[in-house]
């Protein structure tokens, strides 16, 4: 399996431009997608519904459990789903299972207004369209650091030492906050701050995992810290939590996704006070290094393989009209668009500061998944002081290896 183009899609998007894609023009089909939930994601999928009528169908399910759904769903035959919406990590099962189909045929027909970097090519075929870049970053609250005499930060130990300065002076309690609910989200947590440390997670051309060693246990460390400045009830922590108690004012620093940069600014569900301070930064450094503790990603649609041909072609062209230019232009915000019509704003500035920083693309290897999901397990009972960083990360490594047998990686 190649590794995907991830570092030109996360700046792809300043390059965007051409015409709008043309009407529905169906005459049948059956169209019903499954994806993440969140504003960007809902705004394809609604241009997609436009599609319905004469014919054709248009159902979706929006969730934030749609990894766990995905692979059963599209094993069905005929699959339950004509579409899963994923991200680097989240189309590797797909692939591994053969579950979606080339679309260099729909492409074709199709897709002569996509930007070249929009197709995810592996091994010489197109799998999905990406419509969106994304990465995590910093967040931080102007008023509340200059109010206390702080510098923003731009690296992790700037960042805990910030935290404990506004505990220590009696500003604020908790004032940091990160996705570090247990499973993905943790362990997407632990995959950034490795990267920034500079690890690397498996033995070189293998799939032997290296990540019980010094720059795993430095790893944690930074973790634990950042959680001792966080909410006790960080383990609970997704994207939404986050979000939420950004928006009440109950943060002064935060590590989240880009991709909720327009909701956070935008004039629903907070004050004035939160949102003209809020300040997008890039993700910080680590450890004395020079290279964002973050990873890119994309989001992009893909086509199942159990379904008819029919429903193949309406599910393609129901998502691009989803995309078209005029829809992108009216959802600006909402994301660092790779389709045309996109114009980067200010919700993009914490992506962009981090791609372009030089932030690695998230790895992009069958057996990551397995890597990924093993974190996500076995670090809360270090992160709760239960067990050493050296425990935590053989009991990663143990769970991983049995995982990685039984797909066949490792004998």
């Amino acid at each position: 399996m190649t590794f995907l183009r991830t570092t030109a899609l996360a700046s792809a998007a300043i390059f965007a431009g051409s015409a709008a894609f043309a009407g529905c023009g169906l005459s049948g089909g059956n169209v019903n997608i499954l994806g993440n939930d969140f504003a960007a994601i809902q705004s394809v999928v609604a241009g997609a519904a436009e599609c319905a009528g004469d014919g054709v169908t248009v159902e979706s399910n929006l969730t934030t459990e749609h990894r766990d759904l995905q692979v059963a769903a599209l094993t069905a035959n005929p699959a339950q789903y004509t579409s899963a919406i994923v991200a680097n990590s989240s189309i590797v099962p797909l692939i591994n299972e053969d579950l979606i189909r080339p679309l260099d045929d729909l492409v074709a027909k199709h897709g002569q207004n996509l930007n070249p970097t929009q197709l995810i090519t592996v091994d010489g075929k197109v799998m999905a369209i990406a419509f969106m870049a994304n990465a995590q970053h910093l967040y931080y609250r102007s008023d509340i650091l200059e109010a206390a005499g702080i510098e923003p930060p731009t690296t992790y130990e700037e960042v805990i030492a910030a935290a404990q300065k506004l505990e220590a002076d009696g500003v604020m309690q908790n004032p940091y906050a990160m996705n570090s609910q247990t499973g993905w989200n943790l362990g997407e947590e632990f995959v950034n701050m490795y990267l920034g440390h500079g690890g690397q997670f498996f033995e070189p051309g293998t799939a032997r995992p290296s990540i019980n060693n010094e720059t795993g246990v430095a790893t944690l460390n930074t973790l634990k810290a950042l959680a001792d400045v966080s909410n006790p009830d960080f383990l609970t922590f997704d994207s939404n939590a986050t979000a939420a108690l950004w928006e009440s004012g109950s943060l002064a620093l935060a590590t989240m996704w880009g991709s909720r940069a327009a909701p956070i600014l935008d004039d629903e569900g907070s004050t004035e006070e939160v949102t003209s301070t809020t300040v997008l930064a890039a993700a910080p450094t680590v450890a004395g290094g020079n290279t964002p503790a973050s990873t890119l990603w994309w989001d992009g649609f893909t086509i199942a393989k159990n379904i008819s041909d029919e429903d193949a072609e309406a599910t393609f062209v129901a998502l691009l009209n989803g995309m078209t230019e005029d829809r992108i232009a009216a959802n600006n915000d909402l994301a660092v668009w790779l389709a045309p019509g996109y114009t980067p704003g200010a919700t993009a500035e914490g992506v962009f500061a981090t791609a372009t920083a030089g932030a690695r693309p998230y790895p992009m290897i069958p057996f990551m998944g397995l890597m990924h999901t093993a974190l996500g397990n076995e670090l809360s009972d270090f992160l709760q002081g239960n067990e050493s960083a050296e425990q935590a990360l053989a009991d990663v490594e143990a769970a991983y290896t049995a995982a990685a047998r039984e797909q066949g990686f490792l004998n």
